[in-house]
């Protein structure tokens, strides 16, 4: 089963207020000299930054946080925001499917600008009753 489609905008202030909630003050999240600089194709999202938006996904499709019992992905290819206003879209799909003792699991798929950024992205929730 197909659940519905959640979308997530993220700017460059974003990516600030992420930095000072994670500590994580790398210039390739700010820095388009730094980024392009290191081989990047401009500022890109911290990874668990994105992660932490596809788990929301996943935690409202389950209806509850602690209805998440695992949740991981693999990181396959970053995604840049540009410094203007409308930032980029990050694009969250799953399939449910039945994985037995009450538990579901949701295969997720997350894109932005048609590209693939996380891979091996599943997550195994409890039911509702």
């Amino acid at each position: 089963m197909e659940l519905p489609v959640k979308t997530f905008r993220v700017t460059r202030a974003d990516l600030v207020r992420y930095a000072g909630a994670s500590g994580d003050f790398n210039p390739i999240h700010w820095s388009d000299r730094i980024a392009t600089g290191v081989g990047l194709p401009g500022v890109i999202a911290h990874g668990m930054f994105t992660m932490a938006l596809v788990g929301r996904a996943v935690t409202e499709w389950a209806g509850a946080p602690d209805a998440v019992v695992e949740y991981g992905v693999r990181f396959t290819r970053p995604v840049v925001v540009p410094d203007d206003d409308a930032g980029t879209e990050i694009e969250v799909r799953a399939t449910a499917r039945e994985a037995g003792e009450g538990l579901t699991r949701l295969d997720v798929t997350a894109t932005c600008a048609g590209e693939k950024v996380l891979s091996q992205a599943r997550a195994i929730v409890r039911t509702p009753s």
